[in-house]
């Protein structure tokens, strides 16, 4: 991928066509690095999404939905401050940069005129979001702040002067440079390969300029109009897919051998490509302590059960005291005081067998002391093996949460938070004064339009089952993985349905990645919930079972449905 100078023109170009003029109706910051500005344009209000990301810094109009915050960080009440109802003038590219400057006007409270500047420096791991006043070059406020203890060159803060990041002034601009230093350099340049061309030429990111040099190299007696024909190349944006490796441009670069989608936009299209990219980093950053605690949680669990079934193997003894006992009781009569050890016929196996006895006790209490081991072995084994079934339905509980996890959406993070702390695994550290609306499982739809829901949370899981479903209605799960609960909203499904169903649930469980995952089936009147157990944990009878594979072309045919 190449999110480089070149891509950031032609993006600053179909920005302009489609936002300039236009006025700020709303803003958000649903996520850390992230702000959604909402502008009014061309009779339409479009949503603007500015990231400083480390990884996946950009500018674009995005059609994903965001979930905002219950209250606005400070950057974001800093922006609806001073952009509030503000018209974007226009956007412009830094040189050949990175870097995007919208420029913004509005009339403060005193009706004066405000020009206000929002800059979006796209640079990697060194992203920021500023908002400076133009006239007095001063931040106002950005969405990470920098100190001098991490950059003696500038700084970003509130009331610092803006200053731009540090540019190579020695590359050539490939959109502004006039044709005869173009021709001079080409035909200097020690070799026309993709790391010359980026040492030469201002943002050009390494695919991008291995498709110069690829052009170049075609004409090589007409270097210049070959430069040309590519920086003048319409827009067309092309996203390319091979086994190891995706790229999107905003041209067709013809040295990459790879299928190719287009798109009507750059946005559309990077929608598409950091969809899920980003939706997963999200999920990792906002669940990370989540992640951090149940695989805490697992690692413990597991120790306990190793603990538990080594206590259980050692009760295994109860019947050879049991068995002595009876032996010493049938055999009193050969035992006498003050003996140490006795060989007894075991009337069970007829071998003999060794029973050491106390010389302080009777014969009588010998018997005793041996059934006394028997009855609390045998009461010691009861309750192991009832914490041993109690930890294993633990793990099979915190295996749940793993998988839900790798899965979740952004938005169902706080379900899983809220479950676990309900849960007592986490701790309720702050009141919300906002409740959060509850999360709802997805809804799919079958090739003959059947509908198919899918719990993504223990909670969802047992709504789904238990308050959504009808009794007819067909219940699926992986079967003996954690994994999520699927309903068939249909008493008699066709075996497509029931197909697609069975690869939704293997999808949705511990071996989503695996090939012929069995999926139990069966009608909802026969799953049921066991006294005190924890959410989303169900038995069930009567069940038949499908073997699926979840092939994500599938899974994304019936996303799209």
């Amino acid at each position: 991928m190449s999110f480089d100078g070149f891509f950031t023109h032609h993006m600053v170009h179909e920005l302009n066509k489609q936002l300039a003029g236009g006025r700020i109706s709303k803003i958000h910051q649903p996520y850390q690095n992230e702000i959604i500005l909402v502008i009014r344009s061309q009779g339409k209000n479009h949503k603007l999404l500015l990231s400083a990301h480390p990884n996946f810094a950009r500018i674009q109009l995005t059609k994903i939905p965001y979930d905002n915050p219950s209250s606005a960080p400070n950057f974001c009440m800093m922006l609806r401050k001073y952009l509030d109802n503000a018209i974007l003038d226009r956007i412009e590219q830094l040189e050949n940069d990175r870097i995007v400057h919208l420029h913004f006007s509005r009339r403060n409270e005193l009706g004066d005129l405000e020009d206000i500047t929002l800059i979006a420096e796209m640079m990697g791991r060194h992203s920021a979001l500023v908002l400076v006043n133009r006239a007095t070059g001063k931040i106002l406020d950005c969405i990470k702040h920098i100190g001098p203890s991490q950059n003696s060159y500038r700084l970003l803060l509130p009331g610092s002067t803006y200053i731009e990041p540090p540019a190579d002034t020695t590359k050539l601009n490939p959109f502004t440079t006039d044709k005869s230093k173009l021709f001079d350099t080409l035909s200097t340049l020690e070799a026309l390969d993709t790391q010359h061309i980026q040492t030469a030429f201002q943002g050009l990111g390494s695919d991008t300029a291995s498709e110069i040099s690829y052009q170049l190299e075609q004409s090589p007696n007409e270097k210049l109009n070959s430069w040309e024909q590519f920086i003048t190349k319409k827009t067309d944006p092309t996203w390319y897919q091979a086994d190891n490796k995706e790229l999107f441009s905003p041209v067709p670069f013809e040295y990459v051998q790879a299928q190719a989608t287009h798109f009507e936009t750059l946005s559309e299209m990077l929608d598409a490509f950091y969809y899920g990219k980003a939706e997963r980093d999200r999920v990792k950053q906002q669940a990370s302590e989540l992640i951090k605690k149940m695989s805490a949680e697992i690692k413990r669990n597991k120790k306990k059960i190793s603990i538990l079934n080594k206590e259980l193997l050692a009760t295994e003894k109860a019947d050879t005291y049991r068995i002595k006992g009876e032996l010493l009781t049938s055999y009193l009569h050969l035992i006498s005081n003050g003996m140490t050890t006795i060989t007894l016929t075991n009337y069970y196996d007829n071998q003999p067998i060794d029973i050491n006895l106390d010389p302080q006790l009777s014969p009588s209490q010998n018997a005793q002391k041996y059934y006394k081991r028997y009855n609390k072995l045998k009461n010691g084994a009861e309750q192991i093996e009832s914490q041993l079934t109690l930890a294993k339905q633990e793990k099979l509980y915190l295996e749940s949460i793993m998988s839900q996890l790798d899965l979740a959406s952004p938005s169902d993070i706080n379900a899983i938070r809220e479950e676990l702390i309900a849960s007592g695994y986490l701790k309720n550290r702050q009141k919300k004064a906002k409740k959060d609306k509850p999360s709802k499982p997805d809804t799919y739809l079958s090739s003959d339009g059947t509908q198919i829901l899918v719990g993504k949370n223990n909670l969802q899981n047992d709504q789904l089952t238990f308050k959504l479903a009808n009794k007819t209605d067909i219940w699926l799960h992986a079967k003996d993985i954690p994994g999520s609960h699927v309903i068939i909203k249909s008493a008699n499904p066709s075996d497509e349905t029931l197909e697609e169903a069975a690869i939704l649930a293997a999808y949705h469980s511990k071996y989503r990645l695996s090939s012929q995952v069995p999926v139990d089936y069966v009608a909802a009147k026969f799953v049921h919930k066991p006294n005190g157990a924890k959410p989303g944990f169900v038995i069930y009878e009567n069940q038949k079972t499908l073997y699926v594979t979840p092939e994500m072309s599938k899974i994304d045919l019936l996303k799209s449905n």
